[in-house]
């Protein structure tokens, strides 16, 4: 998101199996995989343990990667708009396309694009979602939330918070200003320092995950800009007044995939992981992680799927989203310094 995420007390270890018998996996994750109810059913079919650490941020992953030594990991999570970055530096290695079911993907969500460099493909689409406006709807206007301008209305001021992580938000902020995510690059981002300020004003708090689902939950706010799906469908349970929309002028689309790292030493039980996750139970299973929800790429996991979980999720309105979301900005190395500096004044001020 993808995304930064922070489940720290799930990213240690999972799994059944004792030491003494099973084979170890070791997984770079987001905290959705880290959910036992994804990772018992595999550990059980395959005798093995996964050993699974969090990390947050595509640099920070692939930092991980190059301090280690060959052979320390076997599959990662990866924004798929960054498995270009991951294979330039040689860290994934090839999957074999016939042993991926993205025959029954939405069409959208494949994303091939990224996933594969110069004919190769190097990673899986396994689930996505939407960076937009999530809110109590209990507490404000939902008309409202059907435009971006609200949050820059005055109407909701010290009501907002801003999810911590710059390249969604930028990106929004550049969807309210007319910029498309693909035209977002260092000349562009002077035209989006006042509308970001201004947001930043108008804010009570930039938050993590956590403490943005915890902020919207106790009504410290009402309004997040960069949430979605992801943060409130977990939730959905606890308070259904929280919800979340993609308004007129469109929504950032997540995708995260999945990867074998280049060097394991169990490229078979690596490829299995990944058939398994990218199945529909496992797409079932992944998409309502206790982590965070999100759409599995999998249509077929509709069939597992409730018609509770499928409408939390919106599974009917797909086709739309999908249609009126941009992806995530893909900066060069100069432009998201840029994005990064202009965050940082954000912070700040």
């Amino acid at each position: 998101m993808l995304i930064k995420l922070t489940c720290s007390a799930l990213a240690v270890t999972a799994g059944l199996a004792s030491a003494a018998q099973a084979e170890d996996l070791n997984a770079l994750i987001w905290c959705d995989h880290a959910d036992p109810e994804l990772l018992q059913p595999f550990e059980e079919a395959h005798d093995v343990r996964v050993n699974v650490k969090e990390y947050e941020g595509t640099a920070a992953g692939l930092t991980l990667l190059e301090q280690s030594r060959p052979g320390d990991w076997d599959v990662m999570v990866i924004d798929a708009v960054d498995v270009g970055r991951a294979v330039e530096r040689g860290l994934l290695a090839p999957l074999p396309t016939e042993d991926l079911a993205t025959g029954s993907y939405f069409p959208e969500a494949v994303l091939a694009d990224h996933t594969t460099v110069d004919g190769t493909t190097y990673a899986v689409t396994e689930k996505f979602g939407y960076n937009t406006i999530a809110y109590n709807k209990a507490a404000v206007d939902p008309a409202d939330m059907e435009s971006l301008d609200a949050l820059w209305s005055g109407k909701y001021d010290g009501r907002i918070a801003i999810y911590d992580y710059y390249l969604p938000v930028l990106g929004l902020v550049g969807l309210e200003a007319g910029v498309a995510t693909a035209d977002l690059d260092a000349a562009a981002l002077e035209t989006l320092r006042e509308p970001l300020m201004k947001l930043g004003a108008a804010s009570k708090q930039v938050s993590d995950v956590v403490g943005s689902q915890t902020a919207l939950a106790t009504g410290e706010v009402d309004v997040l800009i960069g949430g979605g799906e992801w943060l409130t469908a977990v939730l959905n349970a606890e308070n259904p007044d929280l919800d979340w929309t993609i308004p007129e002028e469109g929504g950032l689309l997540w995708a995260q995939s999945l990867a074998i790292v280049e060097g394991t030493e169990k490229p078979e039980l690596a490829l299995e992981f990944i058939k398994y996750v990218t199945s529909p139970e496992g797409q079932a299973r992944l998409a309502t992680s206790s982590c965070y929800w999100g759409m599995p790429a999998n249509k077929a996991a509709g069939d597992v799927l409730s018609d509770e979980q499928k409408a939390i999720l919106r599974w009917d309105d797909q086709a739309d989203y999908l249609a009126r979301a941009q992806l995530y900005p893909v900066p060069d190395a100069e432009t998201d310094t840029a994005m990064q500096d202009l965050w940082t004044d954000m912070l700040q001020n």
